[in-house]
């Protein structure tokens, strides 16, 4: 990808205090529209959990430059100090997440996909204009609503495990990997399970036609078409799966991204091989549990099992919360996005109807109205800039260092215990390797256990996921939750960014293939087809030819 030296922007700090760019979930340059409606959003569901859980901090506040994200912690008022205090001595004694876990499965996850569904009930390309920009209204409503819900539950899918870990790591000093494989099989979205999919796999494999139809060579959009049409359970089946993932982000979170039905041949092959190899199971956890649990001291096991329990009873809101807030609201903004970039195109007012994608939400209502708003040729340069832009044409950290984490000794025993599980968990889930590399050999941090070799398929977005075969090992710069869609399709995963709490490692480790993540510069050594050997054992990769 083309780049441009950092000297050629100019990064000064957005405000006062540190400032850290969030490689992880965008590496590279966002969209005007999400720049403008991102950060009020991650504020008000921060402040929510924070709030909630009696944490130290005021909330996190996220700025755009250029278009990378940056973000910094702003502490609590003082005045609100004595009342966090006693809130924070609440959750471990109370298992506040678990308030939370019901308050998501009962209200906040129906709700999102009741309007999920009747959004994408609308079909906007057959919306007058005005129609069309109160749809796109309501889109983006729906859509910041769901950025500020993914992050108020950010504490109920974070401090469990969190408290686990450290806790069990204290008591076996077993590396954080080992522990965490203790987790697999607790978060089913992470492997792109669902109701929808078991009851598509379960349906085509007894139908003969079906599974001719599935092996055909025709066009993957019109194959998919035809097995939405076929009778009875098999097109019920498919029409059911595809109303659920077809409009999800399949990586990231920008509406640049593409939706699952943009990318036919990607979704129809992984299709084929959920349908082939039929649901993975979670072998030999109890084993591994036993094990573990045989090095905690005696007087710390029926502790050991509670933490382990409640970590996870919640891991997998680490997933959901993204998959059914913003990555399928933001899907649906963009397919009302594209009907307008379609009809503008038709119009001649801007070049390719994705251009419309680089316009901020009132430019586009603009454009729809009344044809004001910038030119053809500036969103065109806007898209230039963001696609060309990579993770290295901006710093790392703008502005003072980081205060030092308070001494948890001079803190209440809740308190301490609430901010050594929320640093740990954000730890693992933002860190990266430190470790040298080798001339052909790269070290990350081992996310997903097995040892596999295959193909390097290095993708830099979803946009290229029609590259990816059966039994590629995907190397990319790091991947959000949606990406478990195509996991069915990979032998093993390697990411630049990200510990192990990363979405790359969660899905790798529930889908049960090696994992090797925040290798720092997989991308930039690993060439395209080349034969590499992935050791999620030990995190190494391993350049075979």
């Amino acid at each position: 990808m083309a780049t441009t030296e950092t000297t050629d922007l100019r990064f000064e700090p957005p405000g006062p205090g540190a400032w850290a760019r969030d490689p992880v979930h965008f590496p590279r340059p966002v969209t005007r529209y999400w720049a403008e409606t991102h950060p009020a959003a991650i504020r008000r569901g921060t402040q929510d959990f924070a709030s909630y859980y009696g944490m130290l901090f005021d909330g996190l506040e996220s700025a755009y430059l250029h278009g990378y994200a940056y973000n910094t912690m702003r502490p609590v008022a003082d005045a609100e100090i004595p009342q966090r205090f006693q809130r924070a001595e609440e959750v471990f004694q109370k298992k506040l997440w678990r308030e939370q876990l019901r308050e998501w499965d009962e209200i906040s996850k129906p709700s999102a996909i009741a309007t999920d569904r009747e959004l994408q009930a609308v079909d906007p390309d057959a919306l007058s204009d005005q129609e069309l920009v109160a749809y796109l209204t309501r889109c983006r409503d729906h859509h910041a609503a769901m950025m500020a819900q993914h992050m108020r539950f950010t504490g109920g899918a974070m401090l469990p495990t969190g408290d686990f870990l450290v806790h069990a790591g204290d008591w076996t000093g077993l590396p954080t990997s080992e522990l965490l494989g203790l987790l697999r099989g607790s978060a089913q979205v992470s492997s792109g399970g669902s109701a929808e999919l078991e009851r598509l796999t379960t349906t085509l494999a007894r139908d003969p036609v079906a599974l001719e139809l599935l092996q055909s060579d025709d066009e993957p959009g019109r194959v998919l078409a035809a097995l939405r049409a076929l009778p009875g359970d098999a097109g019920e089946a498919v029409s059911g799966y595809l109303d659920l993932v077809g409009y999800r982000l399949l990586d990231g979170f920008d509406i640049c991204e593409p939706f699952a039905l943009e990318m036919p041949d990607a979704l129809l092959r992984a299709i084929r091989v959920a349908v082939s190899d039929g649901p993975r199971e979670a072998t030999g956890l109890e084993e591994q549990v036993a094990d573990v649990r045989s090095k905690v001291p005696e007087e710390h096991r029926s502790e050991f099992d509670e933490l382990l329990g409640e970590a996870r009873l919640t891991y997998r809101l680490r997933d959901e919360r993204g998959i059914y807030s913003d990555i399928w609201a933001s899907g649906l903004m963009r397919r009302a996005v594209l009907a307008g970039g379609r009809r503008l195109a038709a119009r001649g007012r801007i070049h390719d109807p994705v251009h419309l994608i680089d316009a901020g939400f009132e430019e586009m209502c603009s454009l729809l109205s009344d044809s004001t708003g910038p030119s053809a040729d500036a969103l065109a340069a806007r898209l230039e800039y963001r696609t060309t832009h990579g993770p290295k044409d901006a710093p790392p950290f703008l502005g003072s260092p980081p205060p030092p984490p308070p001494d948890p000794s001079r803190l209440p025993p809740g308190v301490a215990r609430l901010m050594r599980a929320t640093g740990f968990a954000m730890g693992e889930m933002f860190g990266s390797s430190e470790a040298e590399h080798e001339e052909f050999l790269l070290r990350g941090l081992a996310a997903s256990p097995g040892v596999y070799e295959g193909p390097a398929r290095r993708v830099s977005g979803p946009s290229e996921f029609n590259r990816i075969v059966k039994g590629d090992v995907l190397v990319t710069e790091a991947t959000s939750e949606a990406f478990n869609i195509l996991l069915p399709l990979l032998g093993a995963i390697v990411t630049n960014h990200g510990g192990l709490l990363s979405h790359s490692a969660i899905v790798a480790r529930e889908y049960g293939i090696p994992g090797v993540v925040g290798t720092r510069e997989a991308t930039e050594r690993i060439a395209d087809g080349t034969r590499v050997r992935v050791d999620g054992n030990v995190g190494e990769v391993t350049v075979l030819a």
